[in-house]
């Protein structure tokens, strides 16, 4: 294990191959044989599993219920909303054939070529489309609405330059889709989901988020209006971390969904949807963790506690579970999840190193003498402070300790995050800052042109018009045009 340490890229040397060591080496993801793609292991995944659990309350308590749709959309569907196959097209993973046969020789398989088929399928990159195709059969009059459906799922987007967790070709999430009787109620909507997914962020996940409006570049392709929330990652760039949109009625007449009104006339439905994906872990590690490995939050943290016991003999040993045995039942009565760590296979010293790399919130260590002393260790894992205290009331202290964490990880995020947001008006010092990362506040005229033109000469987009910023009218720094506010540049993963 202080070889696996010793290995794993610092931050300051090279952030991204840092990301990647500790992706690696942390047990959460490794490379999969299909280009692109990777293969989440158990405690990456049991990551995900908390988010997905306690996302999935949250959802329910919209009044959003699960379903399920396909995983194969008929092409024709696509080419319905223009907008939307526009943005999607060049990302789609197409099934042309539904059988295979022996090659000639024998000695593998080919694609049988009459096996065709009359219409290709395309593996779902979001699910609008054949979600809304079912939608007509189920919306018939007022009765009917609101109809709100999540569903969990893998998606296909054949991207070129893939990074685990942040960007793969495939990749797990959430999508919402919600149909409304007025644009008010799917604006609200909207907007409702965008501050239940910013709330998850910042409590459970203890990253802080600004919360704002796409521009009509940075929009989800076939949307009225994108809303988003933004979070910084420890090199100043930007990661777009959760996505609501408000759909308009554009899918709604694309598939011909309309309901009977309380005057009984027809009237198209008002659309939207919203999600979230395993991106979600990518920023997790981002935003906490540091040379020593990963550092999470409680609140998702697969094992919050860790007990290891240093004993010289089997009697020893049991004495020092008999000694925790109340303090387990304890936290395990207050939904802490926890391990006792007696294995003899390994060294105190290797199993330190491994619960450190792999962001375990508290270690307690109990050896001899502290077994005689009526004592623990007690170990944080995100500042790595050390302390022997009393074994007397060690549950409640832990239990404190894990909120502690919980806080102070998250405040330590937003007291960076806040250091690097700045105001500036002048392009070329604009230009020179970027390099260094963090989030600029920038007045904008409101055009593609300028917008395209930063992109071009900076690498650097423009993240959203940011709410709980005072806004006040000014003068665009590239095009020395008004501006009614001020946006949010940064560079992005």
């Amino acid at each position: 294990m202080a070889k696996e340490l010793k290995e794993l890229t610092k931050r300051a040397d090279n952030y991204s191959q840092w990301y990647n060591d500790l992706v690696m080496k942390a047990d959460l993801a490794e490379q999969s044989p299909v280009r692109g793609c990777m293969v989440i292991k158990p405690y990456g995944y049991a990551i995900w599993e908390k988010m997905q659990r306690q996302l999935d309350d949250m959802f329910k308590e919209t009044g959003a219920k699960n379903a399920y749709f396909p995983l194969l959309i008929p092409k024709s569907f696509l080419s319905r909303e223009a907008e939307h196959v526009e943005g999607f097209a060049k990302e789609c993973a197409v099934v042309t054939h539904y059988r295979l046969r022996s090659n000639s020789d024998k000695t593998g398989v080919e694609v049988d070529p009459a096996a065709k088929l009359e219409e290709e399928l395309i593996i779902r990159p979001t699910s609008e489309t054949i979600i809304w195709n079912t939608y007509k059969n189920w919306i018939h009059s007022w009765r009917d609405l609101p109809l709100m459906c999540n569903q969990w799922c893998n998606v296909m987007r054949w991207e070129m330059r893939t990074r685990p967790f942040l960007r793969t070709s495939e990749f797990l999430w959430q999508e919402g889709h919600t149909a409304h009787a007025t644009r008010e109620e799917a604006e609200k909507e909207a907007q409702l989901m965008l501050h239940v997914y910013a709330d998850f962020v910042e409590n459970w996940m203890a990253v802080p988020v600004i919360q704002g409006v796409k521009s009509e570049t940075e929009r989800f392709a076939g949307a009225l209006d994108t809303y988003t929330i933004e979070a910084m990652m420890q090199d100043g760039k930007a990661l777009q971390s959760g996505t609501s949109h408000f759909l308009g009625q554009n899918f709604a007449k694309a598939f011909d969904v309309t309901y009977l009104d309380k005057d009984n006339k027809p009237q198209y439905v008002w659309a939207t949807s919203w999600g979230v994906s395993t991106r979600l872990i990518g920023a997790l590690i981002m935003t906490h963790s540091d040379d020593n490995g990963l550092v999470l939050p409680p609140r998702l943290a697969p094992i919050q506690v860790v007990i290891v016991p240093i004993y010289k003999n089997e009697e020893q040993l049991k004495a020092i579970s008999d000694k925790f045995a109340p303090v387990i039942e304890t936290l395990r009565k207050a939904g802490v999840s926890l391990k006792f760590d007696d294995a003899d296979n390994k060294r105190p010293g290797f199993k330190f190193a491994d619960y450190e790399l792999k962001g375990v919130p508290v270690r307690l260590v109990m050896g001899g003498k502290d077994l005689e002393n009526g004592t623990v260790e007690v170990m944080r894992r995100d500042t790595l402070e050390k302390e022997t205290v009393s074994f007397d009331g060690l549950a409640e202290r832990v239990l404190k300790l894990l909120e502690d964490i919980q806080e102070g990880i998250y405040n330590k995020a937003k007291n960076f995050r806040d250091a690097h947001i700045y105001e500036c008006d002048n392009y070329e010092e604009f230009k020179e800052k970027i390099k260094d990362g963090g989030f600029f506040l920038c007045h904008w005229d409101g055009t593609a042109e300028t917008e395209a033109k930063i992109k071009e000469e900076t690498q650097a987009t423009i993240r959203c018009v940011p709410y709980g910023f005072e806004q006040t009218p000014g003068i665009d720094m590239v095009s020395g045009k008004p501006s009614k506010c001020r946006v949010i540049i940064a560079r992005s993963y």
